[in-house]
Parts: structure tokens; sequence; C-alpha cells
């Protein structure tokens, strides 16, 4: 009803309707590409905002990096280290543990350790002999992990009563 009326109004006023002619049809606009590696990316975005940046999951180097002295201290820190200077006042053994329990394990160890105020520890992590291809992965990523911790002042492989390079010594800032 309404419609009619609008219709007789307008007519009344002159206005025609307009004529249908043959139109082309147009083609429906192809759809948008689909950014497949930007939505890769922006998948992996929540995986990569939880990952460890500590150095524990980088590359790691198979050499013997055995030794570590934080920047401004002297020669001699190292040595006392290596000589038993400090007393060995607590260890933590992550022989059988995967990388990632072993991960959260040491960072656990080092915050206990920091918190009661110990400032020589040693760390158990194997010499790696049971790896795949002999290569001491448990070992090399404790030590990058420890290398890139601001709490630790040096480390070094233990001495062969302490465990030799199945070991590795670890000296803390006091705190």
């Amino acid at each position: 009803m309404e419609d009619a009326l609008f219709r007789a109004e307008m007519a009344a006023d002159g206005v025609v309707p307009i004529k249908l002619e043959a139109r082309a049809e147009l083609q429906k606009p192809r759809p948008k590409p689909i950014a497949a590696q930007r939505m890769a990316d922006e998948a992996a975005v929540p995986s990569e905002l939880l990952k460890d940046t500590s150095g524990w999951d980088g590359d790691v180097d198979t050499g013997d990096n055995i030794t570590f002295l934080r920047n401004g201290l002297g020669r001699d820190v190292l040595k006392k280290l290596k000589r038993g200077h400090w007393a060995i006042q607590s260890e933590l053994d992550l022989h059988g543990h995967t990388t990632m329990l072993a991960r959260d394990e040491l960072a656990r160890f080092l915050a206990h350790a920091r918190h009661n105020g110990l400032r020589c520890v040693r760390i158990i992590h194997g010499r790696g002999t049971r790896s795949v291809n002999n290569v001491p992965l448990l070992r090399n990523k404790v030590r990058l992990s420890l290398s890139q911790r601001d709490e630790v002042l040096a480390f070094c492989d233990a001495g062969p009563g302490d465990g030799g390079a199945g070991a590795v010594l670890v000296l803390l800032k006091a705190s």
C-alpha cells in the first residue's frame, strides 16, 4: 500500500521511472589473493613469544668452551675458581634430563642459589657420550645459557674429583 502511494505521489510530481534496457553483465570481482606467508608469520607469533631468548635454544657450539669470565673481572677470579678457592655450596645434577626440562631446572636452581646467597655451585650435565653423534648437547646448552645470565660471574670445568668435563663450577654474584 505504501509503495502504491509513493509511486502516485512521484508521478504527480512528474517523476518518470527509468526504462530498463539490456545491461552488460559484469564479472564478479575476484577475491583478494591470500597472503599465505603473512598468515603463517602471524600464526607463528605466539610460539615465537614463548621462545626462550636466554641462548638455550641457540645454535650449539660443539667446541670446548670450558671457561667463562665476565668482562671487567681479573683473570685471578677464574684461577681461584679452578683451584677450588670457593667451596661448592650446592649442586644440580641434570643427568637424564631432556633439554627442555634441564633448562627449566637450571633456571630454578640459579634463582634459588641467588636468593639464598650462594656464591659457588656445581652443575653436573654429563659428558654427552650417549648423545647422538657423541655431541655433548646438554653440556653446550648449559654453558651457553650460563654465559648469558647476569648473575654468573665465571664458570669452568670441574676438577677431576668433582666431575671433570661432565660438570661445571659456577661463581655467582653476591646478593
